[in-house]
């Protein structure tokens, strides 16, 4: 991982002078996947793979961009800003200036030096991470009050209207407001959450498949316009529901049969997965780890089966892992189609656990798949 003082070094050596660094941190989500778009329940920590940004103050309006990790910088004039994105990375931390100023926070031109720590396109949200740093540090240069809360939603509309990835809030919220050692459960409707102490002899371990397929941006703003005629057509029945949120497994059993098969099935993920992340947070805080661990795996099932946002790689990340020594349970996490598996391992078996995971997963499939042992971290924060 880069350090700042390493950053703070190659800004130097390419920009001349000294920068203030800020971090972001990506996440991983524990349970409640896909929840968040329909206002409903997740259970993410951030996780101590972060996006740092080093910043100096321009004499202009522009926002000179590096990336590290691409090798290539971008630019654009806050006076002249662009509608939308171009579909280059550095549309996430454009969007992000861009909705800043459009809310009425007038920006100093800045050069920035941006290093990813988080994998790109694994599900463990490096563009919430590269957003909310991104916004972190112009506001604090602009010497504009911080309020999390507001950023983090200005980084979901930048997502959602300058790239055009209609995600969810809870990537961008996990990376503003995650704790030390704790996990969230957050309430995407009313925006509060609750701190969930981790066991300390349990690691967060990230299996990455290393495949992402083509269809998941698709597949993914499909899946939420699936939701939104979920609600549509159980609305006649059911006047007062928002979304999905709204709706309990009695309403779907109630009136489940006059939905399309397809629109019923990802009605039943979203509510059963509400009731999941409810019963995953009670288990947690009561320490029991069997019944946290089988929420995991039915919550697998039911992105693979009634979400269907799962492929054969993730299965069978699972399918391993769930035979592997020392798991307390196992799921895929993220948007879907590739990406990451998430992990609840006893620490003491953290190294047989890695191996036994990827000579599986490369036996079966060629690939050598990246294993990240992973702790609960900290929010967005600026660094010595």
């Amino acid at each position: 991982m880069t350090k700042p003082a390493e950053l703070s070094a190659a800004f130097q050596k390419s920009f001349g002078d000294r920068p203030s660094i800020y971090r972001a941190p990506g996440r991983v989500n524990l349970i409640g996947e896909h929840t968040d778009y329909n206002e409903g329940l997740v259970m993410p920590a951030a996780i101590d793979f972060s996006t740092l940004v080093a910043v100096g103050v321009r004499k202009d309006r522009k926002i000179v961009v590096r990336s590290e990790n691409f090798s290539e910088t971008a630019e654009v004039d806050l006076d002249e800003p662009p509608a939308h994105g171009r579909g280059h990375w550095s549309d996430y931390p454009f969007g992000v200036a861009v909705k800043l100023e459009q809310a009425g926070r007038h920006l100093r031109g800045a050069n920035m030096l941006v290093h990813g720590d988080v994998p790109i396109g694994s599900g463990l949200s490096s563009s919430a991470a590269i957003e909310v740093a991104t916004g972190f540090a112009l506001l604090d240069i602009a010497r504009a009050p911080i309020d999390r809360l507001e950023l983090a939603k200005l980084c979901q509309q930048a997502e959602n209207e300058f790239v055009g990835m209609r995600c969810g809030l809870m990537d961008q919220f996990t990376s503003c407001f995650g704790e030390y050692g704790h996990a969230l459960m957050l309430d995407c409707r009313r925006l509060d959450y609750k701190l969930l102490a981790l066991p300390t002899d349990l690691k967060l371990v990230v299996c990455n498949t290393m495949v992402k397929h083509e269809l998941a941006h698709s597949e993914y703003n499909a899946r939420r316009e699936e939701c939104e005629e979920g609600v549509r057509r159980l609305a006649p029945n059911l006047p007062d529901v928002r979304s999905l949120r709204d709706v309990t497994l009695n309403d779907l059993k109630q009136f489940g049969d006059e939905l399309p098969e397809v629109i019923r099935k990802r009605c039943r993920h979203i509510v059963s997965e509400n009731a999941r992340v409810i019963a995953a947070a009670s288990a947690l805080e009561s320490e029991e780890l069997s019944t946290l661990g089988q929420l995991m795996r039915e919550s697998h099932r039911s992105l693979r089966d009634d979400y269907e946002v799962s492929c054969e790689e993730l299965d069978l990340m699972v399918d391993l892992a769930n035979k592997a020594k020392g798991v307390i349970g196992a799921r895929m996490t993220g948007g879907g189609f590739g990406g990451c598996t998430v992990n609840l391992v006893q620490s003491d078996s953290v190294d047989s656990f890695k191996q036994t995971v990827a000579k599986g997963y490369a036996e079966a499939t060629g690939r050598e798949p990246e294993i990240y042992v992973c702790s609960a971290a900290q929010g967005a924060e600026r660094v010595a």
